[in-house]
């Protein structure tokens, strides 16, 4: 009689045991080696091929033959109000000599390493650029220098023209006598200045004359287009534009202007930026 609580064993014949095998417990178990037991800190491991480093002895592939190493171009870092403009300028030279060219895709990180700065001036400095039409930046790629076009200094010379001859018309008849001296005192710096000093005090002569004007947002936007062209190209002494005779466009203007002569001074404004603008062109 079976035991109460325990199913009573089921006898099989030998030719049954035959087909079906020994019962489970009698059945192998798997070899240790067959079995997977992982700690918490090698399940989250990644497999081999999902590693970054590669083995030991293996080679990497090169680089595609459109990228070019940066530190194979000699570039260097020169002085500016910021270092966003520092890199800026430095791409912009790097253009001009020839470093970069306009066929290859360059390295953020590389600029950054080679230039000794962290990639946040870098990636300003290269906005700057995008927005002077001088770079194409590549999501996740890299920038690319484009060639400047003699159309874009044509269009930034056509829209100063718009505001700035008749910004000096304004600054003649409305300006103050205050503003009229500070006019008088920047022509006279310029006269004796070199160099930065010179084009920071050509600068300053435009600005004023626009605010004179009652133009503050004009005066914005030619500061922005000034800075778009220093970055497209050379300035117009690259051509044998001496500073002596860009000086001496600008006497005509304020000459005008003190006189409270508002044609007279449009059409020297007119006169100077034709000038200028066709220099520009022409050393592209």
């Amino acid at each position: 009689m079976p035991t109460p609580g325990r199913s009573p064993e089921v006898q099989l014949s030998p030719s049954t045991r035959a087909r079906t095998g020994p019962p489970p417990e009698d059945r192998p178990g798997p070899s240790p080696e067959s079995q997977l037991s992982l700690s918490p800190e090698a399940q989250l491991r990644p497999p081999p091929e999902a590693q970054l480093s590669p083995p030991e002895g293996a080679q990497l592939s090169p680089p595609p033959e459109s990228q070019l190493s940066l530190p194979e171009a000699r570039l260097s870092l020169p002085e500016a109000r910021t270092l966003a403009d520092a890199v800026a300028q430095a791409v912009r030279d790097g253009v001009a000599a020839g470093q970069l060219v306009p066929s290859r895709t360059y390295s953020v990180y590389q600029l950054a390493e080679l230039l000794g700065v962290s990639r946040s001036p870098v990636r300003e400095g290269l906005l700057r650029l995008a927005e002077a039409g001088l770079v194409e930046i590549r999501r996740n790629r890299g920038f690319r220098v484009l060639p400047p076009r003699a159309h874009d200094v044509e269009e930034i010379i056509d829209i100063r023209l718009a505001l700035e001859p008749a910004a000096a018309r304004r600054a003649a008849l409305f300006g103050t006598d205050e503003q009229h001296a500070l006019l008088r005192e920047v022509l006279d710096r310029m006269a004796s200045a070199a160099d930065a000093d010179f084009w920071a005090a050509d600068r300053e002569l435009h600005d004023l004359l626009l605010r004179a004007a009652g133009r503050p947002r004009s005066a914005a936007i030619v500061a922005q287009l000034r800075t778009t062209t220093a970055l497209l190209g050379p300035p117009t002494t690259a051509s044998g534009r001496t500073l002596a005779e860009i000086h001496a466009e600008h006497v005509p203007v304020v000459a005008a202007v003190l006189a409270r002569d508002g044609d007279a001074a449009f059409e020297a404004m007119r006169t100077h930026l034709e000038a200028t603008g066709a220099l520009l062109v022409a050393n592209l």
